[in-house]
């Protein structure tokens, strides 16, 4: 069954990407899928999470979208397929697995991670190298943003490239805001982008010069803007009222209320 329902999911994706097929799918590209892989897996770590497994089945499912997604533009831009993917996996469980699939033999699981580790450097070293081996390729790109930005800016400022003065990074943080608002003028999406993630990098920087990981900042300020916007619902609900019956100007007054508690 699995493989049949695994075809039926890359015959529903190549329809949806056809011509007559829904316009949204269509428009989608490699680039703008990117945010959606990104939210996928983490809600399929929240799941995991909270111990959700009726939910972890659906946000596997998600997960498994975007690859198909991804494989069938891919496909159609002549890069590979989704037997490409899938063969490329396959392979590679099996040239890491010596111990289950040839002659290796291991007694525990760290002996395994070792041997994995020992593989995957041997297929690196036949790679060819990079042209310069620059101070930030140490930090993994495959982090999360937040965490890469944090890191490439740490390794930075070891070599002296850093602020001097914290008034230097609010002048900055003001360069930026600005550029923000040029690019929203001018509409053009990219341009927005990228000045919005010179923001986002920039309070980062704010961060580690005042020795603050900004991970743990961020998710406290998330459990708080959390914990006031549920003070919001639950006051308009005493008054059987919904959020989308309450002015801008009563949603404010009950945050301060929530801040000054």
């Amino acid at each position: 069954m699995s493989g049949e329902a695994f075809e039926r999911l890359i015959e529903i994706m190549a329809r949806l990407r056809a011509p007559g097929g829904c316009p949204w799918d269509r428009k989608q590209t490699l680039e703008s899928l990117r945010p959606y892989l990104v939210e996928e897996t983490y809600e399929a770590l929240d799941a995991i999470d909270r111990q959700d497994w009726d939910h972890l089945a659906e946000e596997l499912g998600d997960v498994l979208l975007q690859v198909v997604f991804q494989a069938e533009i891919a496909r159609e831009a002549g890069l590979f397929d989704i037997n490409d993917v899938v063969r490329s996996i396959t392979e590679k469980l099996v040239r890491r697995h010596p111990h289950v699939f040839g002659e290796d033999s291991v007694d525990t699981a760290d002996q395994v991670v070792e041997r994995w580790e020992e593989i995957k450097a041997q297929e690196q070293a036949g790679k060819p190298a990079p042209e310069v081996a620059g101070l930030l390729e140490s930090v993994p790109r495959h982090q999360p943003a937040l965490l890469e930005a944090f890191e490439v800016g740490k390794k930075a400022a070891k070599t002296g490239f850093d602020w001097e003065r914290l008034e230097d990074l609010k002048k900055k943080l003001d360069e930026e805001m600005a550029e923000i608002a040029e690019a929203a003028q001018s509409g053009n999406a990219d341009d927005l982008e990228d000045e919005v993630g010179d923001l986002l990098f920039m309070a980062t920087n704010v961060a580690r010069y005042l020795k603050v990981h900004p991970e743990i900042a961020l998710r406290r300020a998330n459990a708080k803007f959390r914990s006031r916007f549920a003070h919001i619902e639950r006051s308009l609900a005493a008054q059987d009222r919904t959020l989308e019956q309450a002015s801008l100007e009563e949603m404010e007054a009950l945050w301060q209320e929530a801040k000054g508690g």
